[in-house]
């Protein structure tokens, strides 16, 4: 035989395309970050490792579901206003999710700090309604404050 015969080889399977540019793009990625991560603070690489360090105790509590504690739930939210890189780190629950638990804790707040703090209608003898109503009808150029404090020298 005048050509060459080649002994035959089992050849692997050729990659597709995608699987080489998804190899790629994750190795500058991850070189991106290492770069990036030369030029950030001291301050700000801690923060994100207690970030990381609070979402592995959250997914060590093992359920099928990662159930957040509200100290959880406060540790990111203290964390969001202490960090303005916050939400890179965040992985186990949306950025958005914890801005709505931020506005859900203010608005509770707001709801404690505004309730209302007189005493209950019941609380008022009956007697002294009569009293009140008596001297509005008696009085009729008074109002309500004019009367409370006829009551507190009354009551002095």
């Amino acid at each position: 035989m005048t050509t060459k015969e080649q002994p035959n080889k089992v050849k692997a399977p050729a990659k597709p395309i995608s699987c080489i540019i998804e190899a790629m793009f994750a190795i500058l990625v991850s070189l991106l970050r290492t770069l990036r991560s030369a030029f950030r603070t001291h301050t700000d690489l801690a923060l994100e490792n207690l970030a990381l360090r609070q979402q592995l105790a959250a997914l060590h509590r093992c359920t099928p579901r990662v159930r957040l504690r509200r100290a959880d739930r406060a540790f990111w939210i203290g964390l969001s206003q202490i960090w303005s890189h916050w939400s890179d780190a965040i992985v186990i629950v949306k950025p958005d999710t914890v801005v709505r638990w931020h506005l859900a804790g203010f608005r509770l707040f707001w709801r404690w700090k505004s309730r209302s703090r007189t005493p209950a209608k019941d609380d008022v003898s009956p007697e002294v309604k009569q009293l009140i109503g008596r001297m509005a009808e008696a009085n009729v150029t008074w109002g309500a404050p004019r009367i409370h404090g006829e009551f507190q020298r009354r009551a002095a």
